[in-house]
């Protein structure tokens, strides 16, 4: 049910024509495409990420510190079940929270850039991202209907492969104009750049993204949570 193109009740069914005519979708698939795609682009550059910065022999240890992280963002994503007799919140609120962590991760790499800032940056992002690839399903269910989710949830999962492109060429970019300029190593045919300023800009440009994906989910939850409101109101009643 919609009203003045602003969800009202949960679970309504979304054929895929439908769905991309709601802002609400648009909102969502930025919030995605600026949160937890962008924290599955720096997982894959982390490797080199550790290098430039002088920690190459961490990589190891940082790619498992981002699965371990991710893993628990996953876990945390069902505590709002848990939670929801003691306390309500409307799982797009959950979903701003969670964005929350990557902005402050990516800045924090952009200031420091040493290796307390890099261990705790890859933590943040990993639990971010976990939290949001597995609460994202429930969430494309509640707001697009539960019967439509399969459909609905790859049209909005087309996300990943164009973040993928976009923010790796972005970080390709500064990467190379660095290693042509700077400091760099020349590693068989290829230029590996070495230093804070190889991925400095990178980092401050996925933080500002990250950030618009923070206000987008924000907007999100504004829209919906009237919705979930009226869907907690009603499921109470049913069961008392």
């Amino acid at each position: 049910m919609m009203e003045k193109d602003q969800l009202a009740m949960l679970g309504e069914e979304h054929s895929a024509r439908a769905l991309v005519r709601r802002m609400d979708f648009w909102l969502y698939f930025v919030a995605y495409f600026c949160g937890g795609t962008i924290g599955l682009v720096y997982s894959n550059n982390l490797g080199q990420i550790a290098q430039s910065l002088g920690h190459g022999s961490k990589t190891t240890t940082l790619v498992t510190l981002y699965s371990s992280f991710s893993f628990f963002g996953r876990l945390l994503s069902a505590a709002p079940d848990y939670v929801r007799a003691k306390f309500y919140f409307a799982r797009t609120g959950w979903l701003t929270i969670a964005l929350v962590p990557t902005p402050l991760a990516f800045f924090l790499l952009a200031a420091l850039g040493n290796s307390v800032s890099l261990h705790t940056g890859t933590a943040l992002i990993g639990l971010s991202s976990g939290f949001i690839f597995a609460a994202a399903v429930s969430i494309t269910s509640e707001l697009f209907g539960p019967n439509s989710v399969s459909v609905n949830h790859n049209i909005l999962i087309t996300n990943i492969p164009i973040g993928s492109l976009v923010y790796g060429l972005l970080a390709a970019i500064v990467y190379d104009a660095n290693g042509s300029s700077g400091l760099r190593a020349v590693v068989t045919d290829s230029v590996v750049c070495m230093g804070r300023r190889c991925y400095l800009l990178t980092f401050v440009w996925w933080g500002c993204i990250s950030v618009l994906g923070l206000a987008s989910s924000l907007v999100l939850f504004l829209r919906t949570r009237h919705a979930y409101d009226h869907f907690e109101r009603h499921r109470t009643t049913q069961l008392y």
